[in-house]
């Protein structure tokens, strides 16, 4: 190889060298005006320019290796869509991150021209270079250079076709325009990215409605498998979720203001609590405490009075006789016990109202049946006798023992209804019994303090409904209300449900109570409303064992019929009226306030918070809660964790305050029309002379029922009178 590069010098077009701009042919021409139209202008600059033949050789190859590529490339896409598609769209691992898009039609026309241009300025330059071939032959340098020139091309043809497609589509990318790649994107057109948009929203909402199914569905299947929820441990023992629900019967409300119930108190705030609770109508004790442990109005629970007719059975359902009214066919309704039971959760019942059922055919773990005469310490004992046993979660548990603690335990307490009912509720035989309520739920605190569970067991104490005193001077006979020939049973106490013998006296009896009521001046102290006219706020229409017919004394009021009370004798004779205290009126009234008071782990509240005053409908759903236990569909809506309004100190709402017996809220529902129709019956004089209104309702203060026997009796009434006066409660009585 020579050493010395010759000088290249401007010739004449007329010069016999192969490479100079003269020396191509017309075919030449014709490609460069086809050059010019693209505006290709750096071959026309190169060749303008008098060039070394190594420059020439090594800027031809260049060329050669990237049109050659291209055009294979262009060549692969036709035979292959496929392939073509994948090219376009694949990754490419040596683009450090580059990306492919569609090509839009106009590039893809635009591309074309570019590349049949260059393919044709490709084979005039190979013409060129097969001419030039023997001239050059005397140059070493120049032969070598086009041997390796050609060696180059060989080994791109021979190279992968992958890369040379990569390294094609990169080069094709640098020429695309950006703003028309990122005007459209991956859609060929805005109504296909509207429909992939669609589509992919859809896909994400069923994806989403999936995910919440599937949620929801482990979630009950946690609780159908009772999978076992946290436990808490005094240091001795491991505890699930426990509850203690204490029940006691006819604690009205304003009873915590007497200054006997130092625990209650303190236990309040300590907890939480409403003002006051209101129980269910009719208010009396066995249809509020099946409503406390189911979530039901007595309407749908079935059990709709202490005493009531069933149509379907054609039987009669008393309380007191348990022979009758413990058989299951009477309760139509699933009681919490059954409701944990049924999810693997182990209950223990005292004495509840119902317990002994066998409602369900669903037994609780432990059941105490009903005794009147068991001593309040007694059942201190059995509640602390249960917690003691060993829980679930304990370990090293003798062999011997093979009873568990039980997770829920109900216990009934009927002291104070007892007292209220044989003594009244302003009686000092009440008192003493308010007091030693008090004392035991004190000992059961005070067992479980010192157990270390103050903060491990859930307490709840509750209670059914108030009380009302009574009295001689507000009874009204039922005889001179209805004709009682036309009635076939007479069911409640103390308002009066009346089933006729014919469907189609209903009316007439309607008619003769209200115009005997109007008649005998008591329409200020009884309501008289059908199935169909009951006020809604009752919930005491939606079931045939609920009389057709109702007549509904105020409160403090009752109805008697003559076998069992001869008003008029009585108040003849002085004598009073048993029993001294009773319930069932209107659930609204301030002497029918129950009470609501919670303290514990489900219950993490600041202490002394008040709650909104609520319906006894919730104690169902609350204490299902605190158990971890899916209650079943009620009429409760109130869910864990309550919601406080506040305090009871706050000074927002004025106290609890001691009740006089006074007249119940006016109802708000419609009657139906008074008939103008002279009454079938005449009146009797049972309650005073016709047309005189009766007495107005005593005080609660006025405690005799007749005539003071004695001067003592006398004073004691004085008293009475001025404690309630100066402070506000009934003192001695």
């Amino acid at each position: 190889m020579s050493a010395d590069r010759p000088t290249t010098q401007h010739r004449p077009s007329s010069s016999p060298y192969l490479l100079s701009p003269g020396a191509y042919d017309d075919d030449a021409t014709t490609i460069r005006a086809l050059s010019d139209q693209e505006s290709d202008s750096e071959d026309d600059q190169l060749m303008e320019a008098s060039r070394s033949t190594l420059d020439l050789v090594q800027h031809d190859r260049t060329v050669l290796e990237e049109e050659e590529e291209r055009e294979r490339l262009l060549i692969r896409a036709k035979s292959s869509p496929t392939d073509g598609l994948r090219r376009i769209f694949g990754a490419n691992p040596h683009d450090n991150g580059s990306f492919s898009v569609k090509i839009g039609k106009r590039d893809r026309s635009k591309r074309r021209r570019r590349e049949l241009a260059a393919l044709t300025s490709d084979r005039r330059r190979r013409r060129s270079s097969a001419q030039s071939n023997n001239d050059a032959m005397n140059l070493g340098e120049d032969d070598e250079l086009m041997y390796e020139m050609e060696e180059g091309v060989c080994k791109a043809i021979d190279s992968d076709d992958d890369s040379r497609s990569e390294s094609t589509v990169s080069s094709i990318f640098s020429d695309l325009d950006p703003r028309d790649i990122g005007s459209r994107g991956y859609c060929g057109s805005d109504s296909s990215c509207r429909v992939v948009s669609l589509i992919t929203f859809a896909i994400l909402i069923l994806f989403s409605l999936l995910y919440l199914g599937a949620y929801k569905a482990s979630s009950g299947y946690r609780i159908s498998h009772h999978q076992p929820p946290n436990t808490i441990s005094n240091g001795t023992s491991l505890f699930l979720p426990t509850t203690i629900l204490i029940s006691l019967d006819g604690f009205r409300a304003d009873f915590l203001t007497r200054g006997l119930t130092p625990t209650l108190n303190s236990f309040i705030a300590n907890g939480i609590s409403p003002k006051y609770m209101l129980p269910s109508f009719p208010s009396v004790t066995f249809p509020n405490h099946f409503t406390l442990v189911t979530g039901l109005y007595p309407e749908s629970h079935g059990i709709v009075g202490n005493t009531f007719w069933d149509p379907e059975l054609k039987d009669d359902f008393y309380y007191t006789k348990p022979e009758k009214s413990m058989q299951p066919k009477w309760w139509q309704a699933e009681p919490i016990w059954a409701t944990a039971e049924k999810q693997g959760v182990k209950t223990a019942i005292h004495m509840w109202p119902g317990s002994e059922a066998h409602i369900m055919g669903i037994e609780p773990t432990f059941l105490d049946k009903y005794n009147g005469s068991e001593a309040l310490p007694r059942k201190v004992d059995r509640i602390l006798e249960l917690i003691d046993l060993p829980g679930e979660k304990d370990a090293d548990i003798p062999p011997t023992i093979t009873q568990r603690r039980p997770q829920l335990i109900a216990a009934y307490v009927p002291n104070v209804d007892a007292a209220g009912h044989t003594f009244g509720p302003n009686s000092t035989e009440i008192r003493t019994t308010i007091a030693n309520v008090d004392k035991m739920l004190a000992s059961i605190l005070q067992g479980l303090e010192s157990r270390n569970l103050t903060n491990v067991v859930n307490i709840v104490v509750v209670s059914d409904h108030g009380m009302a005193t009574t009295s001689v001077d507000r009874l009204v006979q039922l005889e001179d209300l209805v004709d009682l020939n036309l009635v076939e049973r007479i069911d409640g106490w103390p308002l009066r449900g009346l089933v006729p013998k014919r469907k189609e006296d209903i009316q007439l009896l309607y008619e003769q109570a209200k115009n005997h009521t109007a008649f005998m001046g008591f329409d200020d102290y009884l309501e008289i409303y059908t199935r169909e006219t009951m006020p809604e706020r009752y919930h005491f229409s939606k079931n045939d064992r609920i009389a057709p017919l109702w007549i509904i004394p105020k409160t403090g009021w009752a109805i008697v019929e003559r076998p069992d009370f001869d008003v008029k004798l009585a108040q003849k004779e002085g004598k009073a009226y048993h029993p001294m205290g009773i319930h069932g009126y209107d659930h609204e009234h301030p002497l029918m306030r129950a009470i609501f008071v919670a303290r514990g782990p489900s219950f993490p509240h600041k202490a002394n918070s008040r709650v909104q005053e609520f319906q006894n409908i919730e104690v169902y759903n609350i204490v299902c809660d605190s158990l971890r236990v899916e209650p079943r569909p009620n009429n409760g809506t109130l869910r864990l964790p309550l919601k406080p309004v506040g305090l009871h100190s706050d000074g927002k709402t004025p106290p609890i305050e001691n009740l006089d017996d006074q007249d119940p809220p006016k109802s708000t529902s419609s009657k139906t029309p008074v008939s103008t129709r002279s009454p079938v019956l005449q009146p009797t004089t049972a309650t005073g002379h016709a047309g005189i209104p009766p007495p107005p309702p005593l005080k609660a203060t006025q405690q005799s029922q007749g005539r003071p026997s004695s001067i003592i009796d006398r004073i004691i009434d004085k008293v009475k009178g001025w404690e309630s006066d100066i402070f506000g409660f009934v003192g001695l009585g």
